[in-house]
């Protein structure tokens, strides 16, 4: 028995080294990335809008890595400069609906009543549309945009972080110690504060990281179809939109945005499964 618990100690402290050291590398790939969008114009080798039709529709070469556009504008410069207008955009969606929604989920978590019934039928209304469709809706009323697209997915992307804060504060809100806090006089913003809120920030901090990229796609999504960022905005969306009919004649006009936005999305969802897989209490067991 006590080999057997040897090996798996061993095995565990294996495995959490393993999780430490992709946690690691994942999260210096997407600083690295977001220092490169925090200063995309100083990295930028051309000037992203400048237009050249002398040098228009050129391949990858050293003095264009990524290629020219219809217009002769370097597609690197413009993938550089469009990752403050994608990133940007999407973490902004991101912090929008992590704590709206963590917000309405914990009140309604808390005090329950007909706020909460209320609130949680307007969130299977909204659940009851496929997502990216209402959002298109959204943003045609809203006329496009990129600040309509991020305002389009936030309304309906809200529900998922609401129902998640929701029952861990359910779960949360009827343990011993939340009515010691109460009778030791605490009151219920405080308890909220003090004991649901960093007891219920794991798992909305995993969602959050995993939607990191699946927010960076549809708002894509949406400005491919011309409902997000407009021309002559550089947003990798719009940027592949503008060169889809020359997939096939110059296909780096469409590739490049597309690879900047494959490279972003994988990063950071590796990071999220790896940020998941930290805070997994059967992991935490061997920390």
């Amino acid at each position: 028995m006590i080999e057997e618990r040897e090996v798996t100690v061993r095995v565990q402290k294996v495995k959490k080294n393993r999780i430490r050291m992709k946690l690691f590398f994942f999260a210096t790939l997407a600083v690295l990335l977001l220092l490169a969008t925090i200063f995309a114009k100083q990295l930028c080798p051309y000037d992203p809008y400048a237009q050249d039709l002398a040098q228009a529709m050129k391949p990858p070469s050293a003095a264009h890595l990524m290629g020219t556009d219809t217009y002769g504008r370097d597609m690197f410069s413009r993938v550089l400069i469009g990752a403050q207008t994608s990133i940007s955009s999407t973490f902004a969606l991101v912090a929008i609906i992590t704590v709206f929604g963590t917000f309405v989920g914990v009140v309604c978590g808390y005090y329950g009543g007909r706020v909460d019934a209320l609130v949680m039928r307007l969130s299977d209304l909204c659940l009851a549309f496929p997502g990216l469709v209402f959002a298109m809706a959204v943003a045609v009323i809203l006329n496009g945009g990129v600040q309509n697209a991020v305002i389009a997915l936030a309304l309906i992307s809200w529900p998922k972080y609401s129902r998640i804060a929701r029952s861990q504060t359910l779960s949360i809100k009827e343990l011993p110690y939340i009515h010691a806090s109460k009778l030791a006089g605490d009151t219920a913003i405080q308890v909220v504060f003090r004991h649901v809120l960093p007891n219920i920030i794991g798992p909305v901090l995993v969602t959050s990281m995993l939607d990191i990229g699946t927010m960076m796609m549809e708002i894509a999504g949406l400005s491919f179809l011309g409902l997000g960022a407009q021309p002559p905005v550089a947003e990798w969306g719009s940027m592949m939109s503008s060169g889809r009919s020359m997939l096939q004649t110059y296909p780096w006009i469409v590739l490049s945005p597309g690879a900047a936005i494959f490279v972003s999305v994988v990063i950071f969802n590796l990071l999220g499964d790896t940020i998941r897989d930290y805070m997994d209490p059967r992991n935490s067991r061997s920390r």
